[in-house]
């Protein structure tokens, strides 16, 4: 009996032993393929199409997005991305910095912000927003996140965020948390960062503009919680809706210290 107990024991150990070196090998297999991929980013033409939008004169103004104020001061762009959402007082709202980008569009070139927020992702003007943003992120790649809290609105739209992001809901009664609420959770292949704290530099909120490989699309931080919702199996919130913005506040300044990877490449 001895001998046979000794045996379960060991073969058990063997099997958890094979189990963690199998894991092991398959995330370092994925972290290699992720490396591999970020060798030529995609994301660097949507940059260089990012640049060359804020430098041009359109619209029905016939101006460019240099006097923007992202936050730092009017055509300020470095440093901008890591510390958005912020309040504005031009507009009295929380703006990320896509729906910034909107506002300086109508402001100083004159486009219809309305008839941007209801484009689709990848089309039109909400193309350019997304490429405005791809190189917006950029110029502050390796930047630590710093989210300001100082406004009220500012810390009411953080704890509104972290309202939302454990509330569940939809026919699978899903949160945000339930796949990032806690340490080591994995959906099949992929690994889900803890996204109540700071996950770590260019993890998360960090990464975010990012190129989907399997898509062949350039996808903002507004575009990917919208997949997030449809994971949920909830209805798309509105381009700029407050819901949108509420959970990158709450995400932003968990984030706080980590370092932007932005544009990054995903799966």
């Amino acid at each position: 009996m001895r001998t046979i107990h000794a045996s379960v024991v060991l073969g058990a150990g063997l099997l958890a032993a094979s189990a963690a070196w199998a894991q092991k090998s398959t995330i370092e297999a994925i972290e290699e393929y992720r490396a591999m991929l970020a060798d030529g980013n995609p994301a660097e033409l949507f940059e260089m199409k990012g640049e060359e939008l804020w430098k041009k004169k359109r619209g029905p103004k016939n101006a460019s997005l240099e006097q923007c104020d992202l936050g730092k001061g009017p055509g300020v762009v470095k440093g901008a991305f890591v510390e958005l959402p912020r309040y504005f007082a031009d507009t009295g709202k929380m703006q990320d910095l896509e729906t910034r980008l909107v506002s300086c569009m109508e402001r100083l070139q004159g486009f219809n912000s309305a008839e941007i927020a209801k484009t689709p992702f990848g089309k039109g003007e909400m193309a350019n927003v997304t490429a405005l943003a791809t190189w917006i992120a950029a110029e502050s790649r390796g930047q630590p996140f710093n989210l300001p809290q100082a406004h009220p609105m500012e810390r009411n739209y953080y704890e509104a965020g972290k309202r939302m992001f454990f509330m569940r809901g939809g026919t699978h009664d899903f949160s945000c948390a339930s796949c990032h609420g806690e340490d080591n959770k994995r959906i099949r292949l992929q690994d889900l960062p803890n996204l109540t704290k700071n996950p770590g530099d260019g993890i998360g909120f960090a990464a975010w503009p990012a190129y989907r490989v399997s898509n062949g699309q350039m996808w903002t931080m507004q575009l990917r919680l919208n997949d997030c919702f449809r994971q949920q199996r909830f209805p798309y919130p509105e381009f700029g809706s407050d819901a949108l913005t509420a959970l990158s506040t709450y995400l932003g300044v968990n984030a706080k210290g980590a370092k932007s990877a932005a544009p990054a490449i995903k799966r």
